[in-house]
Parts: C-alpha cells; structure tokens; sequence
C-alpha cells in the first residue's frame, strides 16, 4: 500500500486475526476482530469503518456473487474487504482466487500486501515473489486505485507494486541486498515522479544502511529540486533532504498517525541514525509507534527497528 492519500482513507481499519478463514466465512463480516495488538505489544481499537467503505465492500460483494469467475471481480472483493480492515478475510478471498486462477500475479500481489498488514513477512515474501516471477516477460498494466487521487490519474503498475512490495517485505526481514534489487527494478518499471521518489527513497535508505554513503548518494541523481508530485509528496521531500536541499527541522511532522507522517518522521529518523545520532532515531520511532496508523510502511519499519536494532540504544 504506497499511495499515501489512499492509504490515509482506510490506515485504521487492520485485522488481529492472521488465521485466514474459509471464503464462505468471508463472504460474511466478522464481528470478531475489533483489537489489534501489535508485535511491540501496542493493543488499537478497530473502529467501525465508514457508511461509504461498507457500501463500496457491499457492491464488490455482490458484484463477486453474480460473477464468481471473473478475476477483477474477486480481487476488488478482497481490496474492499481489506479496507474494512478485515485482512484474514481478505486473505482468504485471495486465498480462494489463487486455486481457481493460479497464474494471475494479481492476487499474490494482492495477498502478499495483506500478509504484510498482519507482519506475516515470510508469507509476504513468498507471494510476492510469486508474482515476481509470473511478471516476468508481460507488458505492464496499470493498477486502479481503490481512491483516485485528486487528479483521478492512476499512478502504479502492476509491476512497480509487486516489486515495491516485495523491496519492502524484504527491507523488514533485513534482506537488504535483496530489497535494493527489488526497488532497482521497482524505479525503472514506472517513469512518473510519483514512482521515481518513492523508489529512490527507499534505495538511499538500504545503500546508508548497508554502509555505503556515496552509492547512497549517487541513487539520488533523478530527484529534482522543483519536482512535481500527485501523491507522494512525503518521499518526495525526504529526496530532498538527502540532497541537501531541506533541513530536518523543516520536515519533522508534528505528530505521527497517519501514513505521510509516519513516512517523513521514519525517514527522518533513518537520517539521525546515518549521521551517528541514534538516540534520536530511536526517539522518532518510538513517538511513530504511539500513532495510530500502525498499518502504514513507516509504522512496520519503525516497529521492526526498534525490536532488532535500537532495543538497546538510549
């Protein structure tokens, strides 16, 4: 999930239960999953979604009914259901399209991001590698977003999905020579700024973590001062930081919560940490880890910093 305004529509609505039911049980919202405690130990309240997002999982329902073999059909019936926050019904949905239509990178792409909802990475990685390999070869196809942007034009691929997901589920499991790989081929699979910022985000982060300051330095060549942005906005002014050409001052978002700030505040906390400050890195992320949004990529990656890296820092 890396479109950050479609994101910040449905960031609250997560599920605590990673066992995936049965589609029939699916096809029925469960009442059930209302808390969800993450791997720090933070317990969230789900909150009932809203009147537009039950109407919106209610035609893909039904729509899902009526044509039960068609592909579109059931993978926008697992996207609204995941919205409402039920991710292990979602999985299922997916689950259930995956032995009906086994080659369609779709739905691995589609269930390999709600495994990372749950912090299920292995099976994340799984999936999406999956659909790494069933991409290969095929043209392209631009992937409709749940909520259009402002300018209602779609900016991500099927392909740049996959890989980003992918980068991202690798980048949490510490792979990091294998995300780079991925965000490699994420950057050149789509050409609109929105896609170059958010990958090259991503690739100056691993190479700093990796050790290696000038390799960092050299990914930031496409980033432009003046460069202009639909969504992404908050990886496209941490570009700018890493070129110098903002002050971390200037991007320290107030509060955490929703999934643009936890973008810039976990970015920014990386910064603090390349420039041998780990105290605040350390606390950044934990003030991100008291927001809400404990869905968004920002959130996950600060969860797992603090967990293996920064458990022990002051």
């Amino acid at each position: 999930m890396r479109h950050l305004a479609f994101l910040l529509s449905f960031l609250l609505f997560a599920s605590c239960n990673s066992n995936s039911p049965s589609l029939k049980q699916g096809n029925a919202l469960s009442t059930e999953d209302s808390i969800f405690t993450t791997p720090l130990g933070k317990v969230f309240e789900i909150p009932a979604p809203s009147e537009a997002a039950l109407t919106n999982y209610e035609e893909a329902k039904k729509n899902y009914e009526t044509n039960p073999q068609e592909v579109d059909a059931l993978i926008w019936f697992g996207r609204r259901t995941a919205y409402l926050g039920k991710y292990s019904q979602a999985i299922a949905i997916y689950t259930e399209g995956i032995k009906n239509f086994p080659k369609d990178a779709r739905i691995y792409r589609h269930r390999g991001h709600r495994y990372l909802s749950i912090r299920e990475y292995d099976k994340a990685i799984a999936d999406l590698e999956i659909a790494a390999a069933q991409i290969q070869g095929t043209e392209d196809q631009i992937e409709p977003d749940g909520l259009p942007n402002a300018q209602n034009i779609p900016l991500s691929s099927l392909h740049s999905n996959v890989w980003y997901h992918l980068g991202l589920a690798y980048y949490l499991t510490h792979q990091y020579e294998k995300a780079y790989q991925a965000y490699l081929k994420c950057r050149v699979s789509g050409s609109n700024y929105d896609n170059i910022v958010s990958s090259t985000h991503w690739l100056y982060m691993i190479q700093q973590r990796l050790g290696n300051p000038k390799k960092a330095d050299s990914l930031l060549a496409p980033i432009k001062r003046e460069g202009i942005v639909i969504e992404n906005q908050a990886y496209a002014d941490l570009c700018r930081l890493y070129k110098g050409w903002l002050s971390p001052d200037s991007l320290l978002q107030a509060s955490s919560g929703n999934p643009s700030n936890d973008a810039v505040n976990y970015g920014l906390a990386n910064w603090y940490l390349y420039q041998g400050d780990s105290a605040k890195a350390k606390q950044l992320m934990e003030a991100l880890v008291e927001g809400k949004a404990f869905t968004s990529f920002g959130y996950l990656a600060a969860e797992k910093d603090l967990m293996h890296f920064l458990s022990s820092k002051k």
